[in-house]
């Protein structure tokens, strides 16, 4: 407003014509908390820390290369084989395999939070509380996230890791930290090992998963099974060096009875002679694979190339390796899938009846029975099926919260829209508090939130033909607010909103009539 000095002449006031805006937040930014090669930028320990990312290649430069992933060999019964592949636990570590995953199903934007490298097996006490450092206290894992606005999604491959008490705890913690901080959903794995094939692991290991969650913050999070098979990782990336040293020496006598079977069927003698040579060099191989020079590195290639292409027997044992380095539990792919959905249609579209990439197959084929129980279980915790059908690939067949059994919070999309229209209105209230607390402030904060839900009812988030079907906002003295809320500085604002559901069951009805 222009001040009015004593001197004549003309003066200009500017008046405000327009409330405050409402600005949407971002509805798909996940965070993943795990274990992690390095974390360093410029020197700086990382470790801890929320670090935001767009690429994979952003990933590899804060946080390094994927974990050294160790196999025994030993002898085994069954004689088609004639060896038993086990891996070795403290050398298994899932983000690192995850955020490809998360990348290759659409994924952004996202933030990685560090807890340690692979030097050490998965603790539950590194994915939660404090530690001291240097005198100072440091927040650890999901305690990091409690001042960090950014993140809407909450993701834990590494949570697979823990045993099953642990595991139990861990995943209850994500779905407390989501319902405090309200304004992030979880995304939660149920755990399978890669025997888990029938029907009857299933129900055991979801009834478990159920059994273990608890009945507190379910509408806070979502369940997914099976686990995946999928080609995130190459042949090329496999080599002997995911062998134990330790079981080295059985490796080499099993490939030297392939070296004498074949010579016993009189097979090519060149190849035989070759074989044994190559079986020579793997004994002179240094058996720890850190700080190898150029030289030795190129030797391992040629060595693995020439195991590959005359050894049938090492063949199986690196395929079944990528195998097991492939199995993935789906957690990653499905935050990749929100964005995907929330960037092109909108938060509120269920992420379901979307196709995943880099995926071969899940690891159970579920049937329309087995998803029954899956979907609508008697104490309402459904676990959303990944299911494969003819000519559409391998599909996310559920849509549904924990809290299947609330006619609120049943749908995924429910819950995010509402977390979505909750916090942006929340962040441009923000700029009200301490205004004079009148009608004329009244007026710009229910105008300010009509002109946003008008808009958020036109991108199809709301349901009804008119704004007054999807939404009404409330405020003023008489009602929403008594004289003593006045009095005490409280303004109160009531919005009611009618979000959209999914379409989860479609009924045909076919009748026959006479022909006319």
């Amino acid at each position: 407003m222009a001040k009015i000095s004593s001197t004549p002449g003309v003066y200009i006031q500017e008046k405000n014509a327009f409330p405050n805006s409402i600005t949407p937040i971002p509805t798909a930014i996940p965070v993943f908390i795990g274990y992690t090669q390095k974390a360093v930028q410029n020197q700086q320990n990382l470790h801890h820390v929320p670090v935001r990312i767009s690429s994979f290649s952003e990933y590899l430069l804060y946080f390094g290369d994927g974990p050294d992933t160790r196999y025994t060999l030993a002898a085994s019964t069954d004689k088609q084989l004639g060896y038993d592949l086990a891996l070795k636990p403290e050398t298994r570590f899932l983000l690192y395999y995850s955020m490809k995953l998360f990348f290759a199903n659409g994924g952004t934007d996202c933030y990685v939070v560090s807890i340690g490298n692979y030097d050490s097996p998965p603790a539950l006490a590194d994915f939660n509380g404090e530690m001291i450092v240097q005198g100072a206290a440091v927040l650890k894992g999901i305690a990091s996230l409690q001042k960090e606005a950014g993140p809407t999604l909450l993701v834990i491959p590494d949570a697979m890791l823990l045993g099953q008490a642990d595991r139990a705890t861990l995943q209850q913690g994500m779905l407390q930290h989501g319902a405090a901080m309200a304004n992030r959903f979880c995304i939660l794995d149920v755990f399978m090992d890669q025997n888990d094939t029938d029907a009857m692991d299933t129900q055991r290991l979801v009834d478990g998963f159920r059994a273990q969650i608890g009945n507190q913050n379910l509408s806070w999070g979502a369940a997914y099974y099976p686990w995946l098979h999928t080609n995130i990782t190459d042949a090329a990336a496999v080599t002997f060096r995911n062998i134990d040293p330790g079981s080295w020496p059985y490796l080499i006598a099993l490939l030297l009875v392939e070296v004498a079977q074949n010579e016993s069927k009189g097979l090519d003698k060149n190849r035989a002679e070759l074989l044994k040579k190559e079986i020579n060099a793997l004994k002179a191989a240094k058996a720890e694979s850190k700080g190898l020079d150029q030289a030795a590195l190129s030797s391992d290639k040629v060595l693995q190339q020439t195991l590959l292409a005359i050894s049938p027997l090492y063949r199986s044992i690196m395929a079944e390796i990528l195998e097991q380095l492939n199995f993935l539990p789906p957690s990653a792919g499905i935050a990749g899938v929100y964005c995907m959905v929330d960037n092109q249609e909108g938060v509120f579209k269920a992420p379901a009846n979307v196709s995943l990439h880099s995926v071969l197959r899940p690891a159970v084929d579920i049937t329309n029975e087995m998803q029954e129980d899956l979907n609508v279980p008697l104490d309402g915790k459904a676990v959303n099926a990944i299911r494969t059908f003819p000519g559409q690939g391998v599909l996310i067949w559920g849509a549904r919260t924990l809290d299947g059994n609330s006619q609120d919070w049943r749908y995924i999309n429910v819950r995010r829209t509402v977390i979505f229209i909750e916090q942006s209105i929340k962040y441009a209230m923000e700029a009200y508090v301490f205004e004079p607390n009148d009608s004329n402030t009244w007026l710009t904060v229910k105008s300010m939130v009509t002109n946003f839900l008008t808009t958020v009812w036109q991108s199809g988030a709301l349901i009804g033909s008119t704004p007054d079907q999807a939404f009404g906002v409330d405020i003023g003295l008489g009602s929403t607010m008594t004289e003593a809320d006045v009095l005490a500085g409280i303004m109160r604002v009531t919005v009611r909103i009618a979000v959209i559901r999914p379409a989860e069951f479609i009924v045909i009805s076919i009748e026959q009539q006479m022909g006319q």
